[in-house]
């Protein structure tokens, strides 16, 4: 075989007495090779040579299901996101105490119950108290069918007109806003001798979705004739109950009482009434009504610091990684994309399997801290896609034990060991973002493990 003069052989540098694999080969069979003038034969590759058989090779032998069975996604990745279930549980228990007895709650799993995994965070919710299941989509909303829950399940918008038959057949019920909407999908009920339960999204503000308020009336008598149709509930979403000023919460829920009254006035009953999302649960007891909403608290976030006060959530989401990789880097060698970390000296660099793929976002970049055996280390140079680095100071110093670190060791990314603690709140204020869209970032691509 002639040298290439590309990388991918690996020839096109070889030093002299190199000898490839299929040389060895040809060599264990008394096979001249192609390289006359070489060197002689080391020694030890003559004796790695007549190792080879020449024999062909066995029948592959198929692993079997246990033995594939025993090999954890998460370890086999070097990183993984592990969910508290215990935790879930708990949050709801604690939300359910501040409900009055006869008020539903509503857990929503949406957005794969931001990151956690929707079917395992609804079945935790359900067996702690929560009675209704809400999501944002039918794909959502399927899921859950799908994994066996059969728990009230409301779309917390109004899907396509298309869609009917299969919220029909999987007893997923909408909200609805348009008049078409809502009698293209009783038209379908009604075909199959069945009714077509909705809940009645109102705009009382946010301007996104939804009947304006002072319209309630006018649309359920436009709608109201249909026999398959069943008003089951009336919602609307709040826009600022996770601000600090109230003025236009307020307004908001003035609206929506003014359309609940109207619509009592005009005979038509509103069924289960609902508006309090995660905030407004914790921060205005008076909009509870029938049914209050808890989203993001349900793994343990805070949707905004006035809440922090008032109720006591447990994280449920933890992120983990273990280190594969650590190198001594000379004084002003770089590390990663772009070089943009220079070592100082006397540092190890750390690698772990964790980027921006997997949630850990690119602007955290020399911004984050792990945690390592109750420590924290700070994180160096660019996140990469898949990887990122974390520098070890091997200096002592009278405060300063120095960590003795292993490939295989576990970092903790998001959670805490001992008195350190990393957030997703605290990642989420510097990327100056939600701690949703943190977590669900997390939950893209990483394996989850629940305990």
């Amino acid at each position: 075989m002639e040298d290439l003069p590309n990388g991918f052989t690996g020839f096109a540098h070889r030093k002299e007495g190199f000898v490839s694999a299929g040389e060895a080969s040809r060599i264990s069979r008394g096979v001249a090779t192609a390289r006359p003038s070489a060197s002689p034969i080391p020694h030890h590759v003559r004796e790695a040579a007549a190792a080879v058989s020449t024999e062909p090779p066995a029948k592959a032998v198929p692993f079997a299901d246990a033995e594939l069975a025993r090999v954890s996604t998460a370890e086999a990745r070097g990183a993984w996101i592990q969910i508290d279930l215990a935790a879930v549980r708990y949050n709801v228990a604690q939300t359910r105490r501040l409900l009055q007895p006869r008020c539903r709650l509503m857990a929503v799993v949406e957005a794969d119950a931001y990151g956690h995994g929707a079917v395992e965070v609804a079945k935790a919710a359900l067996g702690a108290g929560a009675d209704h299941l809400g999501v944002t989509t039918l794909t959502e909303a399927l899921e859950l069918r799908d994994a066996g829950i059969t728990a009230p399940i409301v779309l917390l918008a109004q899907p396509t007109a298309a869609s009917a038959p299969l919220l029909l057949a999987h007893k997923i019920v909408p909200s609805a806003y348009e008049p078409d909407f809502a009698i293209a999908y009783a038209e379908v009920a009604d075909r199959h001798g069945m009714k077509a339960p909705y809940h009645l999204l109102l705009n009382t503000g946010m301007n996104h979705l939804g009947v304006a308020y002072y319209d309630a009336v006018e649309f359920l008598h436009q709608v109201s004739f249909h026999r398959a149709l069943e008003l089951e509930g009336t919602l609307t979403h709040f826009a600022t109950a996770d601000c600090p000023e109230t003025l236009d919460f307020h307004i908001q829920a003035k609206r929506f009482v003014e359309a609940i009254e109207a619509m009592h006035a005009a005979g038509f009953d509103p069924g289960i009434v609902h508006c309090a999302n995660t905030a407004a649960l914790y921060r205005f007891p008076d909009v509870h009504f029938d049914m209050a909403r808890m989203g993001i608290s349900l793994c343990g976030l805070h949707p905004c610091a006035q809440t922090r006060s008032l109720v006591d959530l447990r994280p449920a989401m933890s992120v983990h990684a273990r280190i594969v990789d650590m190198r001594t880097v000379g004084v002003s060698e770089g590390v990663s994309h772009g070089l943009r970390y220079r070592s100082p000296g006397a540092v190890k660099v750390c690698t772990i399997p964790l980027g921006y793929a997997d949630g850990l976002r690119f602007g955290l970049s020399d911004n984050v801290d792990f945690i390592v055996q109750g420590r924290y280390f700070r994180q160096v140079g660019e996140i990469c896609l898949s990887h990122c680095m974390f520098e070890v100071d091997l200096r002592r110093t009278p405060a300063r034990e120095q960590v003795n670190m292993q490939v295989g060791d576990e970092v903790i990314v998001v959670g805490s060991q001992g008195i350190a603690e990393a957030t997703l709140d605290e990642m989420a204020e510097r990327l100056r973002t939600t701690n949703y869209e943190v977590a669900m970032g997390f939950g893209q691509r990483l394996p989850r493990i629940y305990v």
